[in-house]
């Protein structure tokens, strides 16, 4: 696992208080593994977890991983659909994938047109395996320009 991606992760405001733990993360983000835990800073009124922090946790991983993956262009999340289907009752663990094909396909659009807006989906677990939200997500991937910093993630590490 890649550690600094992994601390930075852990470490980004957002989240710090959120007490994140990335338990899996490749060198490519093919594969991300993330513990949201049940506490009281993210617990509702209900005491399960709060729809608001897993929206939060869920919003930037696609993206941040399109953008170690095409570290020429310029991401953000475009879009993001949040489907809570059960409540999480304990601690979370968001499992994020991304298909070796939809890379290729990514690439492929890419190198043609320019810039693409691939749709990813993904969701927070109980341990027991159970889906509790679904995540669809829509990234924008579009050509970075040099001259601005401030617009979406761009893979800056070495």
């Amino acid at each position: 696992m890649p550690q600094h991606s992994a601390l930075r992760l852990e470490n980004y405001p957002p989240f710090k208080s959120m007490n994140i733990k990335v338990l899996e993360l490749d060198e490519l983000w093919q594969r991300v593994r993330i513990l949201l835990p049940l506490n009281s800073h993210n617990a509702n009124p209900g005491g399960t977890v709060f729809g608001g922090a897993m929206s939060s946790l869920a919003d930037p991983i696609a993206a941040l991983a399109c953008a170690k993956c095409f570290p020429d262009y310029t991401v953000w999340t475009k879009s993001l659909r949040v489907d809570f289907l059960r409540p999480g009752t304990d601690d979370l663990i968001l499992q994020f994938d991304f298909p070796e094909d939809l890379r290729q396909e990514i690439e492929t659009v890419l190198a043609e047109k320019g810039s693409y807006t691939p749709h990813f989906s993904y969701g927070f677990y109980r341990k027991d395996g159970t889906l509790c939200c679904q995540i669809g997500c829509e990234v924008a991937i579009r050509p970075a320009d040099p001259d601005s910093h401030r617009l979406g993630f761009r893979n800056r590490e070495t």
